[in-house]
């Protein structure tokens, strides 16, 4: 066990203990928010170190995109929960996830990897940001106009990088 994967297992833990947090009363919920950063850091170290230091394991490309996945969607729907973030988005998230996922598995079923692409770094590292906003300012997304363009911008890049997925991979699901 190599110190990348032990940090995206600490990611996994972290989970469950922001969803908990975020039935604190609604003055402290920049705590959750905390816990959500912590967790987004090792998504940013673990890839790095395991670059770096060439510690790439078949387990850490398991479970890394699973930790980051857990992450995001569990935040997104706490905060939904909370009324900060309208369900649609939420539900655009997963929806995206789950076909690339099925293209994935698909392409590795015909010994095809699908890497990702630039796109998609873009989208999780957007994703935090502005869950990360809409847990420390306690903005809601239709009273905000930064977290409203935030939540379009959010839609956006995630159905395009999920497009782009299948443009450039749709080949994988011809017999």
């Amino acid at each position: 066990m190599n110190l990348p994967n032990i940090l995206t297992i600490i990611r996994c833990a972290l989970v469950p203990v922001m969803v908990g947090l975020c039935y604190l009363p609604e003055e402290y919920l920049w705590i959750p928010g905390v816990v959500f950063a912590v967790a987004s850091l090792t998504d940013f170290l673990d890839g790095y170190l395991a670059r770096k230091h060439n510690l790439v394991t078949d387990f850490g490309k398991f479970l890394d995109p699973l930790a980051d996945k857990l992450l995001v969607l569990s935040a997104l729907v706490m905060l939904v929960h909370l009324g900060r973030i309208p369900a649609w988005l939420t539900v655009l998230v997963l929806a995206r996830e789950l076909a690339v996922d099925g293209l994935r598995m698909i392409a590795v079923g015909k010994g095809r990897v699908i890497a990702a692409a630039w796109t998609g770094k873009v989208k999780t590292f957007s994703q935090m940001i502005l869950i990360l906003v809409l847990f420390f300012l306690g903005w809601k997304w239709n009273e905000n106009l930064f977290v409203l363009v935030g939540s379009i911008w959010v839609a956006f890049i995630t159905l395009f990088s999920g497009v782009q997925y299948f443009v450039r991979n749709g080949d994988a699901l011809k017999s």
